[in-house]
């Protein structure tokens, strides 16, 4: 399985999307300060994941997910869950 994801930073609440095939380890890379794009707004939560079968499909759904519509697909899923967090 390809694992596209969903971080957010509890330091600046900005989100990162991204694209792994093994998402514990991945994640803990974020945390660890191990990526060049997050290490600086560490630390992060996972606040989506999406399996997908094959890479293709999820570099595509990837793709989506941070174009305008994409953002406003996740923000309109996770509006519950953005309420509660702020």
């Amino acid at each position: 399985m390809i694992y596209v994801y969903v971080i957010k930073s509890r330091k600046t609440n900005r989100w990162y999307t991204g694209s792994t095939n093994d998402l514990r380890k991945r994640f803990n890379q974020h945390n660890e300060g191990k990526s060049t794009w997050t290490k600086n707004q560490t630390p992060w939560d996972l606040i989506y994941y999406e399996a997908c079968l094959n890479e293709q499909d999820a570099r595509s759904r990837e793709k989506y997910l941070k174009s305008g519509m994409g953002k406003r697909y996740l923000k309109n899923r996770l509006k519950r869950f953005l309420s509660l967090t702020g």
